[in-house]
């Protein structure tokens, strides 16, 4: 009897642990809404031909919803602020658990990154992200100098001043992840042209990191066993810089690796984007207009190149997409 009460006070210690870990952790739901990209991949249909992987330049470039109206293609986003090309790659490799597609595009700015950028951007990544191998191996990689590697394992450590905050939508998020994306895409109807740019100030060195060529190499080899063709991509963004130097070095990748590679600031004018009008931060970002132009674009090669399915023709996947269409121009019509 007295193994019974120990074994049920531990069980009752623990659920009310899980839970509370569970409680005080953000839900992002309607504040930094960036932090509940990981955790949307989860709620939807894993029926994805084209994956995109990166970081804020493609979840606020890439439109999947345009691809799919224009073309019928099927795909989605993930990415998040600052994602570092290591967590790329494990985050790919989460992903290809759940799904295998035809393609991948992997946007190569975090390329120039060879440090983790910081604590609260692991944050917004890792959050809402399932507890797997993958995720253990983006802690370990991404972790700064003064983080503490428990507090992940256990959000109470970094998170329990948040008891004395909780509000309704803790509750309502407490076993769900919030989907404010559109296949990840975020919607950012905001408007700031270019002003003024700083001056391109050269630098040390414009090498990358040898450690950074080894996750490319992972990923290209992640996509090359499963039959999946790897696409890389910059873009168009015009700060902070993609220098020449860069460029060389990505060409000379996809090159000896026999894949493709867009460097979309160079296609600007092809792709008709005007940086008084189409982007909300001044030129590193493109609104909903610019977006809708540079995924327009980008479908229309991704079509042709890959062959991918028109899946406007699949009655049961064309209703799911002509809901989320819906809902899509709903929020991008709303004031």
């Amino acid at each position: 009897m007295k193994c019974f009460k120990i074994i049920m006070g531990l069980t009752i210690f623990i659920i009310i642990f899980i839970f509370l870990n569970r409680l005080v952790t953000p839900k992002y739901a309607s504040s930094l809404i960036e932090g509940s990209m990981t955790g949307a991949y989860y709620e939807e249909d894993k029926n994805h031909e084209v994956i995109f992987i990166g970081d804020c330049e493609v979840y606020a470039n890439i439109s999947p919803l345009v691809m799919y109206e224009n073309y019928g293609i099927t795909s989605y986003v993930r990415g998040n602020s600052s994602q570092d090309i290591w967590q790329s790659y494990y985050l790919l490799k989460e992903t290809l658990k759940y799904e295998i597609p035809k393609v991948v595009v992997l946007n190569i700015a975090s390329m120039k990154n060879s440090e983790p950028d910081s604590e609260p951007y692991n944050r917004l990544m890792l959050d809402t992200m399932k507890w797997s191998k993958e995720k253990w191996n983006i802690i370990k990689t991404s972790k700064t100098k003064d983080d503490n590697v428990l507090s992940y394992i256990f959000p109470i450590i970094r998170y329990h001043s948040r008891i004395t905050q909780i509000t309704k939508e803790d509750f309502t998020y407490l076993f769900k992840n919030k989907v404010s994306t559109y296949n990840g895409f975020l919607i950012n109807k905001e408007v700031k042209g270019v002003t003024n740019l700083p001056a391109k100030k050269p630098l040390p060195s414009y090498n990358f990191a040898q450690s950074n060529y080894e996750y490319l190499d992972k990923i290209y080899d992640l996509c090359k066993e499963n039959n999946i063709s790897l696409v890389l991509m910059k873009a168009p963004s015009l700060y902070p810089y993609w220098y020449q130097e860069y460029d060389e070095q990505i060409k000379n990748y996809a090159s000896e690796k026999g894949i493709s590679y867009y460097n979309f600031i160079d296609l600007i004018p092809s792709i008709g984007i005007d940086f008084n009008t189409d982007t909300y931060d001044g030129g590193l970002h493109l609104n909903i207009k610019g977006a809708t132009k540079l995924s327009q674009y980008f479908g229309s090669i991704l079509k042709e190149k890959y062959g991918l399915t028109d899946y406007r023709e699949y009655d049961k996947i064309n209703m799911i997409y002509e809901k989320k269409l819906k809902e899509y121009y709903k929020e991008i019509e709303k004031e």
